[in-house]
């Protein structure tokens, strides 16, 4: 993660065990979330899909990070994740495997985002469905708590979108 100088330089494993080049989408917007599907916030997948299905043709690419974390929220394999999403929900976008968002094992794509915006607890993130809008330039981020609905950021998508 040091030597990473925007978010194109990382790549993570999709919950198909299949390396994804985030330079696969460079100069593209990007809404990076940590995912649950046992959360309070889980029906947020709904709308998180609603953002891939209006704004995935102007550029924009959703991904979520699943996480157990928090509270023990997002107990199962990758498959059964993939699978709650999809017939919960109607997830088709992007689903890496399970990570680490804190601590010594944070996965570097967090690593990256925690060090470009900060959050009310600092460097940490705070739980499940914590929201950051990458600009398509790979380094301008903004960070959205988990209660942040996916249709409020609606508007911050649409203006990345306008002036990429």
């Amino acid at each position: 993660m040091a030597d990473a100088s925007n978010i194109y330089d990382l790549s993570f494993t999709n919950n198909r065990g299949e390396l994804v080049s985030l330079s696969d989408y460079s100069g593209k917007p990007i809404l990076v979330v940590n995912t649950a599907s046992k959360c309070g916030f889980t029906p947020q997948y709904e709308g998180l899909q609603k953002l891939h299905e209006e704004f995935r043709e102007q550029g924009l690419i959703v991904l979520g990070f699943p996480c157990d974390q928090f509270a023990h929220q997002e107990p199962g394999d990758d498959a059964q994740i993939d699978e709650f999403c999809k017939v919960n929900y109607g997830v088709d976008f992007p689903l890496s495997q399970k990570v680490n968002v804190n601590g010594k094992d944070a996965h570097p794509v967090f690593q990256f985002l925690k060090s470009k915006s900060k959050g009310l607890l600092g460097g940490s993130v705070k739980w499940n469905f914590t929201k950051f809008l990458i600009a398509p330039d790979g380094d301008s981020i903004k960070r959205y708590a988990p209660n942040t609905a996916p249709a409020d950021i609606r508007s911050d998508i649409e203006a990345l979108l306008q002036n990429k």
